[in-house]
């Protein structure tokens, strides 16, 4: 790939900033939590596995910046750096395991000096970013053994290289089938409001040379019904353990007309978008966003001013629509609530 999402480079956390795309290609340099929190929230950085990379790499920001005489002070002021990056977003459960798992690491070592601790949570930040690039490669292993010698692939927003440290996860199915040989071909939708389809779908797989072709979210039906799509393969930013799915909104909407088409629904994610607290979808929180992403585009009116809206990032699918979900540790196919727990380990 010609482009990287997110890496630690000269004690600075460095991110291409995904609001200027596909017009600009700008990377930013953050070098406090704060701005990383910041990033986060105002979706320069978005997708469940590359915000959980990002909040990883805030908390070793964080750490960092604390000034402590006592262990009991710089875990403390590291509980505040954990408790404002886990306010940013309150859908993507990666989130939340990024920030755990730099606080489970810093309770390991606390016995160590606390110079010593903000470096092993430096290292641990990189690793995980390092992790998410094989993690992706495999569940790409996994699910092109899901996509035909030829056919077109639906996907629904943003869940490419943008959305991990690389490569991806529903587009990282995609991207491993075409470097198979597969010919395939890509309908994107353009995902409403933040079009993160028409921004940033579309111009990863032209970036890679996969044929590509943009519709707007409710085209897909349409092809749906003319027999132009073999199979349709998502992202996830939470999975309940009886495989209900949260991804952005308008992803229930494509898995009913799968369903209703006779089309193969895959959801594609890492084992850490898997809550097994949750025992289904309707325990999942959904963040609601401003207004204006909906009123307006680039700053430009397109709704009546003192318009009701309403704005949720994301939908539940429910696992019945899901013909399988693919992970770097194998493929889930129902029942969910055993499979799931299998590939997680638990």
């Amino acid at each position: 790939m010609s482009f990287r999402t997110i890496e630690w480079r000269d004690d600075a956390v460095i991110m291409i900033d995904q609001t200027r795309l596909p017009g600009e290609e700008i990377y930013n340099s953050y070098s406090d939590f704060t701005s990383v929190a910041e990033a986060i929230k105002g979706m320069i950085i978005r997708g469940a596995p590359a915000i959980g990379v990002a909040a990883a790499m805030g908390v070793a920001l964080g750490a960092r910046e604390i000034i402590a005489d006592t262990h009991d002070s710089f875990f403390r002021q590291l509980e505040n750096v954990c408790d404002v990056l886990a306010r940013t977003r309150p859908t993507a459960v990666n989130l939340f395991w990024g920030i755990e798992r730099m606080k489970r690491v810093a309770e390991e070592h606390r016995g160590k000096s606390l110079d010593k601790i903000r470096e092993i949570l430096k290292k641990e930040a990189i690793r995980i970013e390092q992790e998410d690039l094989t993690i992706c490669r495999n569940i790409g292993k996994w699910g092109a053994t899901l996509i035909p010698e030829e056919g077109t692939v639906l996907t629904h927003c943003n869940a490419g290289g943008l959305a991990t440290a690389g490569y991806g996860t529903a587009l990282g199915v995609i991207r491993a089938a075409h470097e198979a040989g597969k010919k395939i071909r890509v309908f994107a939708d353009e995902t409403r409001p933040w079009l993160q389809g028409a921004r940033l779908t579309a111009w990863e797989l032209m970036k890679d040379g996969i044929p590509t072709t943009l519709i707007s979210d409710n085209m897909a039906g349409f092809f749906m019904s003319r027999g132009e799509i073999t199979c349709c393969v998502v992202g996830a930013d939470r999975i309940a353990a009886n495989g209900d799915t949260a991804n952005k909104i308008g992803t229930y909407s494509v898995a009913v007309l799968a369903r209703e088409n006779n089309i193969p629904f895959y959801v594609a994610a890492p084992v850490s978008t898997l809550d097994l607290s949750l025992s289904d979808g309707s325990k999942i929180p959904i963040e609601e966003r401003p207004d204006s992403e909906v009123t307006h585009i680039k700053g430009i009116a397109i709704a009546p001013e003192g318009v009701s809206v309403r704005n949720p990032a994301f939908d539940v699918t429910p696992a019945r629509y899901i013909t399988a979900i693919i992970t770097e540790n194998g493929i889930v196919k129902p029942d969910y609530c055993a499979g799931l727990r299998t590939v997680a380990g638990k």
